[in-house]
């Protein structure tokens, strides 16, 4: 009977944890209905102030801000502070989706739309489902993550095309290079599917190319 009732309540728990999740879900929906177009930029939350990437991060989401576009980031500090920031500072919708963590993600202060979620899959919905483009900056685990993701997604059809696009080809050149030789060459993947995404490094000519392919 006590091995019973452990087993009903755990049933019990994740009842109550679909309910969570659906709440989740419906909030992101209802706060964002209305955000396209929107752009959503990755990259690390390490990055400092004064390093030359937070800086890149500003003047894109600004021009991006500045051709119309709403910018989403995952709403911590480095890379999505800097977004964040070029983006109100351009005058359009700032959205930080926040993910709770334990340490370093702590929400910044140049969102004016400001979502929290517990579940990471259920944020990645949200940066999917209303990204007109996908900026990937430089990163970490969560921005290959990302990455990986909406390539994946792309890939399979299970979403539309869109541009990807992995912004400083200093930093992603070794993991294209082995993108190409290992998994090209081992037939891992198709020749075709290193189209999905694209490597540029200006931010006015990332910004003209996000507003060529996205009609407003």
């Amino acid at each position: 009977m006590e091995r019973q009732y452990i087993i009903d309540d755990m049933n019990l728990k994740e009842s109550w944890r679909l309910f969570h999740i659906m709440a989740e879900f419906i909030e992101g929906f209802e706060n964002l209905n209305d955000i396209s177009p929107a752009i959503t930029v990755f990259g690390s939350a390490r990055c400092k102030k004064d390093d030359e990437l937070y800086q890149r991060t500003y003047t894109l989401a600004k021009l991006l801000g500045k051709y119309g576009f709403n910018i989403i980031t995952g709403g911590g500090g480095g890379v999505m502070e800097a977004a964040n920031r070029g983006a109100k500072e351009a005058g359009v919708k700032s959205v930080g989706i926040n993910i709770e963590l334990p340490f370093e993600q702590k929400p910044n202060t140049y969102s004016n739309m400001k979502l929290s979620y517990h579940y990471f899959f259920v944020r990645k919905v949200m940066f999917l489902k209303y990204a007109m483009a996908y900026i990937v900056m430089p990163g970490g685990f969560g921005t290959l993550d990302e990455f990986f993701e909406a390539v994946t997604l792309i890939q399979t059809r299970k979403m539309r095309p869109f541009p990807v696009i992995l912004v400083d080809s200093s930093y992603w050149k070794g993991l294209i290079e082995w993108m190409k030789e290992k998994m090209l060459a081992d037939g891992k993947i198709l020749k075709e599917d290193l189209d999905i995404f694209k490597i540029m490094d200006d931010p006015q000519e990332i910004a003209d190319y996000v507003k060529k392919f996205v009609i407003l």
